[in-house]
This record gives C-alpha cells, structure tokens and sequence, in this order.
C-alpha cells in the first residue's frame, strides 16, 4: 500500500494558494491601472437624452 506523503500535500497546497494569490493581485493591479484612464459611469441602465427630450424607449400613444 501507498503511503500518504503529508508534508508533500501541505506544501503543494500553500504553493497554490500563493500562485492564486498572486494572480490575483495582478488581475486587481492592471484592472486599476485600466480603469483609472476610462471615464465612469453614474451606473444607471436609462439612456441619455437632452433636456427636454424624452427617453427613445418611450412610444408616444398614437391615433389611428
């Protein structure tokens, strides 16, 4: 029968959680850098119409 090496599981497993956690910081350091030059959004769905104009979703009721 084979026998379990434990030490080997444990440190296989802390290298893949170091892996992960470094990639993760990574992927947060360029979304940041990439995010930074792009303008933000006030983060609602509605489009964006002019004073006065009325959004182009809405139907006006019509007469036939």
């Amino acid at each position: 029968m084979v026998k379990i090496n434990y030490g080997f599981e444990k440190r296989r497993k802390e290298m893949e959680k170091k892996r992960k956690k470094e990639e993760k910081r990574k992927a947060k350091a360029e979304g940041k850098s990439s995010d930074s030059t792009e303008p933000q959004d006030a983060g609602t769905n509605e489009p964006h119409t002019a004073a006065g104009e009325s959004p182009t979703h809405v139907t006006s009721p019509t007469t036939e």
